[in-house]
């Protein structure tokens, strides 16, 4: 089978279910194709019923589930080149300060996990899909990596701040990797809420759905008809909204999922210079979706403006 199931835990990431020793069994996972981890959001904890990530969103089991990441991302055919899909729990309930500080624990031992992987052969790709709080994890996995561990990270609706990214991207890792941030209008009140309850790491300091300067970085707004039409040209159609909040369209819409494994798995014909050139000059406000009379559109990075 072409996944693995890894834990975050305080001595270190382990197999979920099983004492067996982690690296061996990374070890044996030859074969072509990328390895890709996939990383929960907040409110998720491994082996506990249904709170379990790996009983539903990181299933290969969940045949009928249109949500369930693996097999959407192209695992479980067979194919040849399909690779390793990598299903990535910590425990992430409790009060949202508290999540946040076992997100940052949590992705040091995603950082010895890629370390594992790249180990086992250094010319597999690795990437990293990631949805809200889960992106935290692959920020600070970014600080004790060296150049080229990570190819891409997919921020789907990221509950990161700004600075935090931006820091992130400039250490080796995150210089050598290219971040696709994906975010809606629908996800304004989560936004909202994140950035008043986990304490930011500069006063001041915004969620990235606002936007991020960084050379390597691309902003995709999914609630954005410009945006979706540009990406119904280059080959990957989504379907627009049909709510006015949702936390989970960047990857429960119609499209989302396919959308993310053409990122994943074509980064030659879905470069971030070909996704920027079809993208709107600057991202809607914050509220917009909710007031659409209220029309402030936020500075778009300079590094999407300039394409």
């Amino acid at each position: 089978m072409p996944l693995i199931r890894i834990n975050a835990r305080p001595e270190g990431p382990m197999l979920h279910g099983s004492a067996a020793a982690l690296e061996p069994e990374i070890a044996r996972r030859g074969g072509e194709g990328p390895a890709i981890v996939m990383i929960h959001g907040y409110s998720y904890h491994p082996g506990r019923g249904r709170h379990c990530p790996h009983r539903n969103l990181l299933s290969m089991e969940r045949l009928d589930d249109s949500a369930a990441w693996p097999r959407h991302l192209g695992f479980g055919g067979g194919h040849a080149g399909e690779g390793l899909a990598v299903a990535f729990g910590w425990e992430a309930r409790g009060t949202p300060w508290t999540a946040q500080r076992r997100a940052a624990q949590a992705g040091r031992s995603l950082a010895q996990v890629i370390q594992m992987l790249k180990a086992q052969d250094n010319k597999r790709p690795v990437h990293v899909i990631a949805h809200s709080m889960g992106v935290e994890l692959a920020l600070e996995a970014l600080h004790h990596l060296p150049a080229h561990s990570v190819g891409r990270i997919l921020s789907l609706t990221g509950a990161a701040h700004l600075s935090r990214t931006r820091a992130a991207l400039e250490t080796q890792a995150g210089r050598t990797a290219e971040f696709v941030n994906v975010t809606s209008r629908e996800n304004d009140a989560f936004d909202f809420l994140f950035e008043r309850l986990v304490a930011p790491p500069h006063p001041g300091d915004r969620a990235i759905s606002h936007g991020l300067d960084a050379a390597n970085a691309v902003t995709v707004q999914i609630d954005c008809p410009d945006t979706l039409a540009h990406l119904n040209r280059m080959g990957a159609p989504v379907a627009g909204p049909d709510r006015l909040v949702c936390h989970w369209s960047a990857y429960a819409r119609p499209g989302m999922l396919p959308f993310c494994n053409a990122l994943l798995r074509r980064p030659d014909r879905w470069s971030l210079d070909a996704l920027r050139a079809g993208l709107p000059a600057a991202p809607a406000s914050r509220w917009s979706r909710l007031f659409p009379s209220f029309v402030n559109p936020l500075p778009l990075p300079g590094s999407q403006k300039a394409a």
